[in-house]
C-alpha cells in the first residue's frame, strides 16, 4: 500500500465516543418526544432498537451508524402523526446540542497530523449542522480541509461518492486516504472508495465485526501516530 497522506474521520464512536454521546441523546429524545406518555415512549425506544433499563442502543439499532434522516424514519414508526421534516429539523437540533465526549484529547492529535502534512476531512453520517456544532465545541474546525454530512449533496456511507468528494477537494488519490471509522457502514465505504481502512473500537462495534473490513483495528484514533509511523504526540 502507498504511503497514506489524507485522513478522513467518521464523528461519532471515532472522534466521540459513541455511548457517552449517543445515549444521553437518545434518552433526551424520547423522553422529549413521548411528553411523558409511557407507553409512547415505550414504542419509540422499541422502533430505535434502545433499551431504557440499560440507556444503550442494541447494536443492530439503524440508529448507529444511519443518517438523521433515517433516524427520523426510524423514531416516526412510533409517532406517525408527527410532521417529518419537523421532527428531523427538531432531532438535528438536539444532535447539536448533545453532550460530547472525545475518545482522545484531539486538538494536539490533529494539530500533530496537520504538522506532518496531513490533510484531514470529516465524513459524517450525521447533519453538517451537527459536524460544524460538534467540532466548534471543540475548538477543532480550523483544523479539517473538508467537513461533510449526509446532507452535504455527496451522498451518506456506506457510499463511497463521500469520501470521493473528500479525495478530489483535497487532491490526494483514494488509495493515499485513510477512512477511519467505528463502524462498518465507514469501512465498506472505504474500501468501495479504493481507500485503506482503519477501525476504533470507541463506538459499539468490536474487533471480529471491524476485521473484515479493515486493514488495521486500532483502540482509539491515539493510535493512529504509531501506525503511520510517527512520533506520537503528548495527547494527555
Amino acid at each position: 500500500m502507498p504511503p497514506v497522506s489524507a485522513l478522513l474521520f467518521d464523528k461519532d464512536g471515532t472522534l466521540f465516543h459513541f455511548g457517552e454521546t449517543w445515549n444521553i441523546w437518545a434518552m433526551n429524545v424520547i423522553d422529549h418526544l413521548s411528553g411523558g406518555d409511557a407507553a409512547v415512549r415505550a414504542a419509540l425506544a422499541d422502533a430505535a432498537l434502545f433499551d431504557l433499563s440499560n440507556r444503550s442502543f442494541d447494536q443492530a439499532s439503524p440508529i448507529i451508524a444511519g443518517t438523521a434522516r433515517e433516524a427520523t424514519a426510524c423514531l416516526h414508526q412510533a409517532i406517525p402523526d408527527r410532521d417529518p421534516d419537523a421532527l428531523e429539523a427538531l432531532l438535528n437540533q438536539m444532535a447539536a446540542e448533545a453532550p460530547l465526549v472525545p475518545a482522545v484529547p484531539l486538538h494536539p492529535l490533529l494539530s500533530a497530523l496537520k504538522g506532518q502534512g496531513y490533510a484531514i476531512g470529516l465524513m459524517t453520517n450525521d447533519s453538517e449542522l451537527a459536524a460544524h456544532a460538534h467540532l466548534e465545541a471543540e475548538g477543532i474546525t480550523a483544523l479539517f480541509d473538508f467537513i461533510a454530512g449526509f446532507d452535504s449533496g455527496f451522498g451518506a456511507k456506506p457510499s463511497p461518492a463521500p469520501l470521493l468528494a473528500f479525495s478530489d477537494a483535497t487532491g490526494h488519490a483514494p488509495e493515499t486516504c485513510a477512512m477511519v471509522g467505528d463502524s462498518t457502514h465507514d469501512l465498506i465505504a472505504g474500501r468501495a472508495a479504493g481507500m485503506q481502512t482503519v477501525g476504533v473500537l470507541t463506538g459499539p462495534a468490536r474487533t471480529e465485526t471491524l476485521a473484515p473490513y479493515a486493514d488495521v483495528v486500532l483502540p482509539d484514533i491515539g493510535h493512529l501516530q504509531d501506525w503511520l509511523g510517527l512520533p506520537s504526540s503528548k495527547n494527555d
